[in-house]
């Protein structure tokens, strides 16, 4: 009775509790107190490694209840693992994809590629890493929609939370205005975002210059850069208050216009 009832809802109870108390475990990891940095580079590769440690740990705890729960039945647990290990080597030969996945999460982990809560692109999709396990990288976009794909397919990935980005908005003014005045206009706007923005501007924005003649206008460039992720913000801002101090000045946004001269007969 004991063998067959008892002992196995005790090993399950105690898998449980053991599957929890590794959680809180993993959880109360802090690279402070390993010595590391506790920079926002180190807390991003901490969250990646827990949700990693947990992962595993789930699988690692119910494969030994498994073990042990059979065992309490009296099944020859050894002689199914030996006949496990021969299929297992017949399947990785139909495997090769997922050994695939397990070999490159590894190599993304250990060269700091990406981390959970990063910007990144790859295959054709934009997003913030929302989970990392060994065999899939789960990406959640804009549109709030959860794009899963397996590690051994990423290839070439862009990382848009490392480094500066830039800043660039171009504005338009008729051939009628004067360029330098309008270049003193848009420096002034310049000067008020860096002002408002000055800890996430890396590099202070300016009023480069003409960069085009287009069909109905000057185009004129503000140029600078910023903080990662910051950049959307920051240009929204600067249109908003370069196309405000243009207008104040009596300044019209070019567009294209149609005139049609009638000759008469």
């Amino acid at each position: 009775m004991y063998d067959y009832a008892i002992r196995p809802i005790l090993i399950l109870v105690a898998a449980f509790v053991l599957y929890r108390l590794l959680l809180v475990l993993i959880d109360r990891l802090n690279p402070a107190r390993l010595g590391k940095a506790a920079d926002a580079a180190h807390g991003k590769r901490w969250d990646t490694i827990r949700g990693l440690l947990k992962n595993l740990g789930k699988y690692v705890v119910c494969f030994i209840a498994v073990v042990m729960v059979l065992d309490c039945f009296h099944v020859p647990v050894m002689a199914i693992l030996s006949t496990v290990g021969i299929v297992g080597v017949a399947l990785a030969f139909g495997a090769q994809s997922l050994c695939k996945d397990i070999i490159t999460g590894f190599f993304i982990l250990l060269e700091n590629q990406y981390f959970v809560g990063e910007y990144i692109e790859a295959q054709g999709v934009a997003g913030f890493v929302e989970q990392f396990t060994l065999r899939c990288t789960y990406l959640r976009d804009f549109d709030g929609r959860l794009h899963i794909m397996p590690n051994g397919n990423m290839g070439l990935v862009t990382n848009h939370n490392r480094g500066n980005r830039r800043v660039m908005v171009e504005i338009g003014i008729t051939y009628e205005k004067d360029i330098g005045e309008a270049l003193v206009i848009l420096q002034k706007a310049c000067d008020e975002i860096n002002e408002v923005f000055r800890e996430d501007i890396r590099e202070k924005v300016s009023a480069l210059g003409v960069v085009d003649l287009a069909d109905s206008g000057i185009i004129i460039r503000l140029l600078g850069q910023s903080e990662a992720m910051m950049q959307w913000k920051i240009e929204r801002e600067l249109r908003k208050k370069a196309l405000e101090a243009l207008l104040a000045a009596g300044y019209e946004i070019p567009y294209p216009h149609t005139r049609v001269t009638v000759e008469p007969s």
